[in-house]
């Protein structure tokens, strides 16, 4: 155990920072106006990332950063601490084809992990692709990966700087190297193999240049590959190419069979989609649409012949698994219906399906027939979250990978003859969980709404209203947040700090209506049920103002920054990562018009009047008294536009009235979050705990 580094923890909350200058922003004159309604916009310059006046205040303000933070004599002791709690063996759940296993392993502190192949549960393990000697800074990264039905060949996608932007690479797994073909363009992709291994399905994005600029985020096209061939020539299967259907996007998968291609068809962020079909060998043949509409949420999970297995929203708030006969398409069978528990996803392993459900927003499994007969269910830790489940619909050999907030990722292996679940991969880490304990309570939020929250700290704790805590957030997109490891929020527990995340609405712990309740014009209520989850903290002494820090990124950091400017007092420090900040200009760039169904856009009138009701930017109040505040982004984000951040950053330095830090730390080389090396994350904890 490391020595409790307690003068990380008291100047946290109570240092003010030196009075010095910040690097200058200039304000700019720009003044927009909707719907009749006048909106300054003076740091609009700050959106241009090449320019060089954009270039120098950024570098000024990450050397005013680090000069800030190296006053802290504890970072060094700090970054050591987390390196040892990342230090740990690491290990993918294994998916498994035509006998052979595929899986990622890093031994501890390796920037990427490393992909291998092995030959049956008692072959030896055979590195198939190593991404740490592309970079020397390890910030190249595999982002997709896909394995032909044989095992012979992986389409792989790489991503440098922790773009969204992939190429995809074909690799022999016989010979270890690469083919010559590869596929620029690519965003959100995988490969739908053919059953001969001769080519596959993907999804493409315009070549750059070939579009006006910033359309080449959209307008996707399913293609055909053809190993062999020049991807230029690669022929279009499917496109929707108007204005309207610019922000739809594809998804193919070829059943297991090799029978049918099967295209998910889905616009944005948006949680209802479409499906359609076709015959494999028919490739002559339009699509047949088989859910059109945009009625629901339809997820392909497999199929027996012609019987294809769904699970869907449609007319079940917290989903279903139904079934339909492709001959004759229209006519639905409820295989799983909808019950008390969520139904999370689905698995056609073994000849059933393994059913992953969440209850209080953790998990559980349950097998079934494909008639819908239960076959009981397998057993999991009390409080933890499946990862993922792997397995093939005519093998028994099934995987399971889960973890919790004090267990790290362990993959076991399920037994159809005992009903049990024996370790695969169990990783031993260099922290004692026996110290500590997980609760799950519920609060009242402002409507009068109940809202769970996960509580994790060190055993015996004194409520006293001194622990310093960290609560963390994100409540939105339908993303379910539970019970999860992460190695960095370790050395917090180990300094007596309380760790929180409450459920809040917006994400979809409890179905879909849960995730309504928090999107458009209700986004607030995601606000609130934050704001709610602190009070309680406080009403219940876990901790003080003065001691509370609030985290959330991309997404979450919309929250914590929208619950900062609203309620100032509440806080001691906060933590806005990656965020999406300006409310009224975020659809302009990169891939945010996916979003506009989550959240609104400015261009329509109704939608403008509660974005800017919110808009972290634009309700910063000249002479606000805010707390210590770190905005974290990086330079070459393509997901959330860097330059949200930047504008933000340089309001709060303009307007704030206490003398508390306004810091902004823009990290190089370094995109959304995905895909980044081991040294990056051990430097971005270091100077997150060191403020």
């Amino acid at each position: 155990m490391a020595k409790r580094l307690w003068l990380v923890i008291a100047p946290l909350f109570v240092a003010a920072i030196v009075q010095a200058s910040y690097p200058v922003a200039e304000p700019g004159d720009v003044v927009d106006d909707y719907h009749g309604v006048k909106v300054a916009d003076p740091y609009r310059w700050l959106e241009d990332a090449g320019s060089e006046q954009t270039q120098r205040w950024m570098n000024e303000q990450n050397a005013f950063t680090q000069n800030y933070l190296a006053r802290d004599d504890n970072r060094d002791p700090i970054r050591a601490r987390l390196a040892e709690l990342l230090n740990y063996p690491r290990t993918s759940v294994p998916g498994e084809k035509n006998g052979r296993l595929f899986f990622s392993h890093n031994s501890g502190l390796q920037n990427q992990s490393i992909y291998f192949v092995q030959d049956g549960l008692d072959g030896e393990p055979r590195e198939l692709i190593d991404p740490n000697t592309w970079r020397e800074d390890g910030t190249a990264a595999i982002r997709s990966f896909t394995v032909s039905p044989k095992g012979n060949l992986v389409a792989y996608g790489v991503s440098l700087s922790g773009s969204d932007w992939q190429e995809v690479h074909v690799r022999d797994v016989n010979t270890g190297q690469d083919l010559a073909d590869v596929m620029p363009y690519v965003k959100f992709v995988s490969a739908a193999w053919l059953p001969d291994e001769t080519g596959f399905y993907y999804a493409r994005q315009p070549e750059p240049g070939s579009v006006p600029a910033g359309d080449e985020h959209y307008y996707q096209k399913l293609y055909y590959h053809a190993l062999g061939d020049d991807p230029k020539n690669d022929r279009v299967v499917y496109e929707r190419p108007s204005e309207e259907t610019k922000t739809h996007g594809f998804a193919p998968t070829v059943t297991h069979d090799g029978k049918y291609l099967v295209v998910h068809i889905w616009r944005g962020s948006a949680a209802d989609n479409e499906i359609s079909f076709r015959p494999l060998m028919d490739t002559v043949a339009d699509l047949t649409p088989l859910f059109a509409g945009f009625d629901a949420a339809y997820q392909f999970i497999g199929s027996e012949g012609d019987r294809f297995f769904f699970r869907t929203n449609k007319d079940a708030l917290k989903w279903k698994i139904v079934s339909v006969d492709v001959t004759r398409p229209g006519v639905l069978a409820d295989v799983v219906p909808e019950g008390r528990d969520l139904i999370e996803s689905a698995t056609l392993a073994n000849g059933e399906l393994v059913v992953q459900t969440l209850r209080n927003a953790h998990s559980r499994i349950h097998r079934y027939s494909l008639s819908g007969e239960s076959l009981g269910e397998i057993a999991l830790p009390s409080i933890c979250n499946v990862t993922g489940i792997s397995g093939e619909p005519d093998s028994d050999l099934l995987f399971v990978g889960f973890n919790s907030f004090l267990t790290p990722g362990s993959v076991y292996r399920y037994d159809y003859a005992t009903g049990e679940l024996k370790p695969h991969s169990v990783p031993e880490v260099d922290f004692d969980a026996d110290n500590f304990v997980t609760r799950q309570i519920w609060y009242e939020s402002k409507d009068g709404t109940k809202v769970p929250m996960f509580l994790v700290h060190k055993k015996g704790l004194v409520l006293d209203g001194n622990n310093p805590t960290l609560l963390y957030g994100y409540g939105g997109f339908n993303v379910n947040q539970q019970p999860h490891y992460s190695a960095t929020r370790l050395f917090w527990l180990e300094q007596g700090g309380v760790y929180a995340v409450p459920n809040l609405r917006g994400g979809g712990e409890f179905g879909e209506e849960w995730h309504r309740a928090g999107m458009l014009e209700k986004k607030q209520n995601v606000f609130d049920d934050f704001i709610a989850a602190a009070e309680w903290l406080i009403a219940n002494d876990y901790t003080r103002s003065e001691r509370l820090v609030i985290h959330g990124g991309s997404n979450g950091g919309l929250l914590t920054a929208a619950c900062m400017v609203q309620r100032p007092d509440l806080f001691g420090v906060v933590l806005v990562g990656v965020p999406v900040i300006d409310m009224l200009r975020y659809h302009l760039f990169t891939v945010a018009r996916y979003w506009i169904p989550e959240y609104g856009s400015s261009e329509d009138p109704e939608q403008f009047k509660f974005l800017i009701k919110y808009s972290p930017l634009h309700n910063v109040k000249p002479g606000g008294e805010y707390p210590s505040t770190l905005v974290l982004t990086a330079d070459t984000d393509d997901r959330v536009d860097p330059g949200q951040a930047k504008k933000f950053a340089a309001t709060l330095q303009k307007h704030n009235a206490s003398n508390k830090p306004m810091l902004i730390r823009v990290d190089i080389r370094a995109g959304h979050g995905g895909g980044k090396p081991t040294s990056k994350s051990i430097e971005e904890g270091a100077d997150t705990f060191g403020f």
